[in-house]
């Protein structure tokens, strides 16, 4: 239930705060006051687009808060979904800022407004004229039926089912919807592969034969060099090696005169022998090179191909050749197997539908078993409501598989002696669709755990002894949800355990909104005003009594 409701600088409300009784609330005030307006607000919480119009002061940015206790609702899971921190005490919290921005938070945690409206769908059900006009809706009104024959369950199971056969009919379509053109494309994309495999390639490839080629196309001026290197290090008597012999000669004859001469000594020896080792690898890739036209031209033509194959493939290196042969064989594969696979689509097509309509008319079973004990239901409520001669009746039809199921369903109403029923769209005056739509909340508040019900003046239209009589409902449906009630009739707002005034308060820049809780007797007096005008006589003062005793 909602526990406290904060608005700051919100459209007329500059700062409220309020703490709602667990059962039954009564709001009233003047017209004009504002008492829609934190509707309005609460609308915001429950995952309403912002509005930076809607702040009182633009300077400031428009902050409203709605603590929840929720500890009794098993929404533990829900929030485990979001990734939100349960607790039994939730704050939800919106904000929007001079410039339209708007921010939602649940425990202090940001959350999109889909989030926002998943979790308020749980929390409230807010009843307001807009909703009145969704009675006319088909959507609504199977909503309401399967509400009241509990389908949660098996409407669940259907859906799941459904999006599985959606998902299988979609298969279905774009194999078929391909099938024409993989066939026509199947004869080149099958040369296109069988070019590639003959290519033969890898994933170095290029980088080897790249490097081999500028060795082949240098041979002869390597073994060249290598050759004249050889000689000058090694291969004459004035060769670098005969030299450093000498060297080593002249110094080993001397490096025991002193430690530096020593030093001297063995670093001619590592030096000559770091040369005879250079040596022998210029004789090894002297040796290796070879000169080889023959060969240079293959792998010339080889890396041609490869070049070729990539500007025609649109590709920069060998693993872009390689990722589209894959491709190929992948769609290789779907043409040479196109029957097969359209074949196994339409058998799990078929073995899903089949699912689905079994699941299907299950829940269409359990829809129409109960249209006449709804119809009764809310007859008999309406009749306590002041419409005798009240009629409804559920017209059903089946209709092509949909997300909701295979039931066609239209709400006729009547309220009025000799006159057959007719669509919800298409009669009652206002005050009869406010008495019918609270029939329908009276009649789903035990089919639901909804927390709190929210009703915005759904007395329009009614007074004297119906007016009682839906003041004893509400205050029934409050023994199992929190009631908060927006009401213009005394008979109604005498019904309440907690009783909230707003008014308007005018000061020399603006008229802003204030609420107020009423003490007993502000309560009776409030009453009295209903019933007699500002100035109440003490007899409306006294009915005031007695309708709050009654």
């Amino acid at each position: 239930m909602l526990s406290r409701l904060s608005i700051t600088n919100y459209t007329l409300i500059k700062s409220l705060d309020m703490h709602p009784h667990e059962s039954m609330n009564i709001i009233t005030g003047e017209t004009g006051a504002g008492k829609s307006i934190m509707l309005g607000a609460v609308g915001l919480l429950l995952g309403n687009r912002a509005d930076s119009r809607a702040l009182l002061d633009h300077d400031r940015k428009c902050i409203i808060e709605g603590e929840f206790n929720i500890k009794n609702y098993n929404l533990g899971k829900l929030f485990a979904g979001y990734d939100l921190d349960f607790e039994p005490s939730t704050l939800i919290r919106r904000e929007i800022t001079p410039s339209g921005k708007s921010r939602a938070f649940v425990n202090d945690t940001p959350v999109t407004l889909d989030v926002l409206r998943d979790l308020g769908s749980r929390l409230m059900d807010v009843h307001s004229q807009h909703q009145t006009r969704l009675l006319g809706s088909a959507t609504y009104q199977l909503n309401l039926i399967d509400i009241y024959a509990q389908t949660s369950i098996v409407l669940e199971k259907y859906q799941m089912r459904y999006q599985a056969y959606k998902v299988a009919e979609d298969n279905l379509e774009e194999l078929l919807r391909n099938a024409d053109r993989i066939s026509k494309e199947s004869d080149y994309n099958d040369f296109l592969l069988k070019e590639l495999e003959e290519a033969d390639l890898s994933a170095n490839d290029q980088e080897t034969l790249e490097a081999e080629l500028k060795l082949l196309e240098h041979a002869e001026e390597i073994k060249g060099n290598l050759n004249h290197i050889l000689t000058l290090l090694d291969l004459n008597e004035q060769s670098g090696t005969s030299i450093l012999q000498e060297a080593q000669t002249l110094m080993r004859q001397i490096s025991t005169y002193s430690q530096p001469l020593k030093n001297i000594n063995q670093r001619l020896n590592e030096a000559y022998i770091e040369l005879k080792d250079l040596v022998n690898e210029i004789e090894t890739q002297e040796q290796t090179v070879e000169v080889d036209f023959g060969g240079t031209e293959k792998v010339r033509d080889r890396l041609s191909m490869i070049y070729h194959l990539q500007s025609k493939h649109q590709v920069s290196d060998i693993k872009g050749l390689l990722d589209i042969k894959e491709k190929l064989e992948e769609e290789s594969f779907i043409a040479n197997h196109l029957e097969e696979q359209i074949n196994k689509a339409k058998e799990q097509l078929a073995r899903d539908k089949e699912k689905t309509m079994k699941l299907a008319n299950e829940l269409s079973k359990q829809r129409q078993v109960i249209f006449r004990p709804f119809e009764k239901a809310i007859i008999l409520l309406l009749q306590q409501l002041g419409m005798p001669d009240a009629k409804l009746k559920i017209e059903w039809n089946n209709k092509q598989a949909s997300a909701n199921g295979t039931d066609d369903i239209s709400i006729s109403f009547s309220a009025n002696k000799g006159v057959a029923p007719a669509p919800l769209s298409k009669v009652a005056s206002g005050g009869e669709f406010s008495r019918l739509m609270f029939c329908f909340k009276y009649t789903m508040a035990n089919k639901t755990a909804l927390p709190t019900m929210v009703f915005d003046e759904i007395d329009a239209g009614i007074s004297g002894e119906i007016a009682m009589q839906m003041g004893k409902m509400m205050q029934k449906m409050a023994e199992n949800h929190q009631v908060i009630t927006i009401s213009h009739l005394p008979q109604i707002a005498a019904k309440g355990q907690a009783h909230y005034f707003v008014y308007k308060e005018i000061n020399a820049d603006r008229s802003v909104s204030m609420v107020r809780k009423l003490s007993e007797e502000d309560r009776v007096k409030e009453i009295a005003k209903m019933i007699g005008g500002d100035s109440p006589s003490e007899h409306a003062f006294k009915s005031a009594k007695e309708l709050i005793l009654s």
